[in-house]
This record gives C-alpha cells, sequence and structure tokens, in this order.
C-alpha cells in the first residue's frame, strides 16, 4: 500500500500526473490559494468550461479537462468549512477524498494528487484533516486498482510534516 501513496512538496501546478484535485469553492470560478494557481495554469479555458458546470456542492466533486496544466484532468471539490466539528465536517472531507478518487477510477486515472483540502481559509485543523485523507485513500485503495498512484501535495512545511509522521506510522 504505502508504494502507491507519495507524499511531496511540489507545486501541484506543476505534476504530470492524470488528475489534479482543486480545493474548490462552491461556484467553481477561481479563488485564493491552490484553486487560483490551478486556475492561472491551466488558462481560461479552465474557467469556462468551470460556468458550465453549475457550481459543485460541499464533498460533491466535478472533473474538467486540465488544459494548459500538465494533468490531463482537473477534480475539482469543495471541502466544508470547519465551525467546531460539529457539523458533520469529518464525513463532508472523507466524501471529498471519496468523490475525487471515483471520479479519477470513471476516467482511467492511474495517478491523482491532492492538495490538502479545507486546511487553508476553511479552517479544518490540519493533522485531523490528514488523518481523514490518508484513511480514506487507504480504504479506498484497498478495493481498487485505479488510480495505482495518489500523491498528497503539501504546500506548507507543518502539512508535509504531518503527512510523512501519519505515513511512516503505516
Amino acid at each position: 500500500m504505502e508504494k502507491r501513496i507519495e507524499v511531496t512538496r511540489k507545486d501541484i501546478t506543476q505534476l504530470k500526473v492524470d488528475a489534479i484535485v482543486n480545493a474548490a469553492n462552491s461556484r467553481l470560478l477561481g479563488g485564493g490559494g491552490v484553486d487560483g494557481a490551478i486556475h492561472r495554469a491551466a488558462g481560461p479555458e479552465l474557467l469556462e468550461e468551470c460556468k458550465t458546470l453549475n457550481g459543485c456542492h460541499t464533498s460533491e466533486a466535478k472533473i474538467t479537462n486540465g488544459y494548459k496544466l500538465p494533468a490531463r484532468y482537473v477534480i475539482h471539490t469543495v471541502g466544508p468549512v470547519w465551525r467546531g466539528g460539529k457539523f458533520n465536517e469529518a464525513e463532508l472531507l472523507k466524501n471529498c477524498y471519496k468523490n475525487s478518487l471515483q471520479l479519477a477510477q470513471l476516467n482511467d486515472c492511474k495517478s491523482i494528487a491532492f492538495p490538502n483540502i479545507s486546511t487553508g481559509i476553511y479552517g479544518y485543523p490540519k493533522h485531523e484533516a490528514a488523518e481523514i485523507a490518508i484513511k480514506t485513500v487507504q480504504n479506498f485503495l484497498k478495493d481498487n486498482e485505479i488510480p495505482s498512484t495518489v500523491y498528497f501535495v503539501c504546500f506548507e512545511e507543518p502539512n508535509y510534516n504531518i503527512y510523512t509522521e501519519l505515513l511512516s506510522k503505516e
């Protein structure tokens, strides 16, 4: 299992994978953080395609082409805003990963790269989010051959250290 999951500190917009996941807002029209970086790197065609998708609800996932990105596809998912953990945030975050993996599988994506969904402006505690992400991906990979490789792409060193530590315990 470990060889199917990798942690990296690269720029997600530069990864040559079948799909990168965008931690999007519900409008899917770009924004700050990883969302804005993906939209800038993909070019204006991504925004035009996103306009046709009629947004996305929290925990759902939608797929678009990657346009100028090295990735073939962008899978957009909307993570939950942290409100203290009493509003089903854990289940919503789990479904972001699960639904993204299912879309990747449906589109024969052998490799997928995830950012740290909901841990930026949405305020999800980094350690808890990493535990949910890792467990959800591991459970999916147990029963599925595709994707064959999952990358957790950490922009910040603290997130990278959390993922590395949690995966080293496996």
